[in-house]
């Protein structure tokens, strides 16, 4: 039998579904060493950049040292986006924008679907590779399965498996070749990542996952594999709420959450799906608090971007 917290989770928290601020608590994490302060939260639509040298680089030095990445996706994306950028620009020295809107998938994205996306134009893919020239475009989605974004016609993975397999695989090559043609002679590498385990519809991960990796493959793009980070060491899709804590966590010990049992949580009781550990709102916005699901994805992507870059 299912856990009773998941119809509340699946009715509230994936349907609003971000991060946000908590009920009480502070609107950021406290210092920590290891990821410094962000700064203050920004809206659903962020544009967060580090502040210019005191020395000009030269073009060779920026094109291998500071690359422009730009971070789109669901809520998912909105909790971890200031996490990520704190990572990139302190392994790569990133110039870095994020643009997530929660509840979204990839068609909200693509340019043509005006009024029945919940991604405004000047946001899409496209539009926003064409004003930024980005050096890799990350696209983290869950991959929206229940119809809540008007742009899946309705289509849903419970009552159309194949369909909606067939409709995410058509809507990532379209996105793909937009982001392409938008990039023209500097096309930006895409960097699908991929996802954690469900315990709801387990195999549905499985086959979403699988079309990134094809996906990506296909068009000689790259593959985050940030799921395999918040998995079971022996099984990967299998969904579990708390893992043993990894050496960066021991040697952060606030990213340890349970160090007398030595492990730490990934997901709130009442959330089986986000990894921020403040509870959700009705107003998405950035994780507020320090979060070891968080922090284990953006440092995998980070990781795969620091490996491409130069």
């Amino acid at each position: 039998m299912r856990r009773p917290w998941i119809v509340g989770v699946l009715l509230a928290g994936l349907l609003l579904g971000a991060c946000g601020d908590p009920a009480s608590g502070p609107e950021q994490s406290p210092p920590d060493p290891a990821l410094p302060t962000a700064a203050p939260s920004p809206t659903t639509t962020t544009r967060q950049r580090p502040a210019a040298s005191p020395t000009t680089p030269t073009t060779a030095d920026v094109a291998a040292k500071s690359p422009t990445v730009l971070y789109l996706g669901d809520s998912l994306a909105m909790e971890s986006q200031k996490v990520l950028g704190q990572s990139l620009r302190e392994e790569v020295n990133a110039r870095y924008t994020s643009a997530p809107y929660s509840g979204t998938t990839l068609c909200d994205y693509l340019e043509g679907t005006g009024e029945r996306s919940l991604v405004p134009p000047a946001d899409k893919a496209a539009a926003l590779v064409r004003s930024l020239r980005p050096d890799f475009v990350v696209l983290q989605f869950w991959g929206n399965s229940w119809g809540y974004t008007p742009c899946m016609d309705g289509i849903t993975y419970d009552k159309e498996p194949a369909t909606y397999f067939k409709r995410y695989e058509a809507d990532m090559k379209r996105l793909t070749e937009q982001i392409a043609d938008a990039g023209g002679g500097r096309r930006p590498r895409i960097v699908w990542v991929s996802q954690g385990p469900d315990p709801i519809t387990p195999e549905r991960i499985r086959t979403v996952n699988a079309l990134y990796e094809v996906r990506a493959a296909a068009s000689h793009d790259l593959l985050a594999d940030a799921g395999r980070t918040v998995s079971p060491a022996t099984a990967r899709y299998t969904w579990a709420q708390y893992l043993p804590c990894t050496a960066y966590e021991h040697d952060h010990p606030s990213y340890c959450t349970e160090r007398g049992r030595d492990r730490t949580a990934l997901h709130r009781d009442d959330d089986y799906l986000h990894f921020c550990l403040a509870p959700t709102t009705s107003t998405p916005k950035p994780c507020p608090v320090r979060s070891p699901g968080i922090a284990r994805i953006t440092r995998e992507i980070t990781q795969v971007i620091a490996d491409h870059v130069g």
